[in-house]
């Protein structure tokens, strides 16, 4: 909004008989009120919750009211202006008042938005609670059929076919099985599943041989979603929307939070390198960097952040790595990256020294391998070298 203000010269005229001023001045004081009692009675019905919303979302409710009080005093500066202009100000001091009450007024509106946004993401949790089935979800997982089980983190394995000796070592080393499995879930709230889609050819040997195996194990998480490498951001986005359909996994301590190793590798626009990536242009000049995000091999967010994702599913970028691709779906949002080089130790030495000094790492890998080379082999020996002992779960408080 523009103001402008021009000084113009006092013109000599008629002289205004007395009761034409009186009948002036009344007019224009009934016409003052009638605006500023107008407004503040428009503004409460657009503002004020309805019952059922103070019912639905009591702490965005209380806000509301706190912004309608905070708008009623904006309003009564916005009449005390008014009554200024009457008494004889200054031009410099109407100035300031109008500038401070259009920058209150700017405030609270967008504060209102920021509301109805956070609105607006709670009834769409509660549509997906409510649905019969989720369009990209879990082909058999019904949150209908199971309500929501609570959980302290819920740990997602990316896995692959191909990838059967890896699972098997998983379960040797540091992934309970079969009762202890259960016990874990129940008594400490951690939830570990192995995360896979499906095949090419629905029903071929390849999604038989999984679903053998979850008969063994019983601990897969399957997507609806057809596998393959360069589809790892889509898996990652039905992944989180999956898995916040079923578990309730909700962090105790602050709200939006991403945790991981933060790198900021180079754009490769180079086509028929690896990690290649085809919309390179985006990101500035050849040679350019990535904005900060965790690296692939392993991260953690809070819930409200899996909410989010799951929400927007449609309208989510995916680039050709999924760590970027995720790292981008935040980049714009108040969300409080935290940087936590544990989650990225080297294989022995580094870890095997750590572990000594007390300072046990989250994961270990080779960076030059996105992970552990030979990983069916030497996964045993880095978890005997750099791991906690077998019963450390068992004695923490969560």
């Amino acid at each position: 909004m523009m103001y402008h203000y021009s000084r113009r010269k006092i013109m000599r005229g008629k002289q205004v008989s007395g009761r034409v001023l009186l009948v002036l001045c009344v007019a224009s004081f009934l016409a003052g009120s009638l605006f500023c009692t107008s407004r503040m009675t428009w503004t409460t019905q657009l503002h004020s919750p309805n019952k059922e919303a103070d019912h639905q979302f009591p702490i965005i409710s209380s806000r509301i009211k706190k912004l309608e009080a905070s708008s009623s005093v904006a309003q009564d500066k916005d009449c005390d202006l008014k009554r200024k202009l009457v008494e004889g100000k200054s031009e410099d001091d109407i100035m300031a008042e109008m500038t401070k009450t259009h920058q209150a007024i700017q405030s609270l509106d967008k504060t209102i938005s920021t509301l109805e946004m956070e609105i607006a993401a709670a009834r769409a949790s509660q549509r997906l609670e409510g649905q019969l089935k989720l369009d990209d979800g879990a082909s058999n997982n019904d949150p209908t059929t199971h309500p929501k089980q609570k959980a302290f983190v819920f740990i997602g394995i990316n896995t692959a076919f191909s990838s059967q000796k890896r699972r098997k070592t998983v379960r040797e080393t540091w992934m309970p099985r079969g009762e202890k499995l259960k016990k874990l879930e129940k008594e400490k709230g951690i939830v570990i599943r192995f995360v896979i889609g499906q095949s090419a050819m629905p029903g071929g040997m390849l999604d038989r041989a999984i679903e053998a195996e979850e008969a063994e194990h019983n601990d897969f998480l399957r997507l609806n979603h057809v596998e393959g490498y360069h589809e790892l951001s889509t898996k990652t986005r039905l992944y989180f929307s999956t898995a916040i359909s079923i578990w309730d996994a909700e962090h105790r301590s602050k709200p939006r939070i991403y945790i991981g190793c933060m790198k900021s590798g180079p754009v490769l626009f180079q086509k028929g390198v690896k990690y290649h990536e085809p919309e390179y242009w985006k990101f500035g000049e050849e040679g350019n960097k990535y904005f900060r995000h965790a690296t692939g091999q392993i991260y953690a967010i809070s819930k409200d952040l899996a909410t989010y994702i799951s929400n927007n599913l449609p309208i989510l970028h995916r680039y050709a790595n999924e760590d970027v691709s995720l790292g981008s779906w935040f980049i714009g949002l108040e969300v409080e990256h935290i940087d936590d080089r544990s989650m990225c130790c080297g294989t022995s030495p580094d870890c095997k020294r750590r572990a000594q000094a007390g300072n046990v790492c989250v994961a270990s890998f080779d960076w030059k391998c996105s992970g552990i080379c030979n990983s069916a082999e030497r996964m045993k020996d880095v978890h005997n070298l750099c791991g906690e002992e077998n019963g450390a779960v068992w004695n923490v408080e969560l």
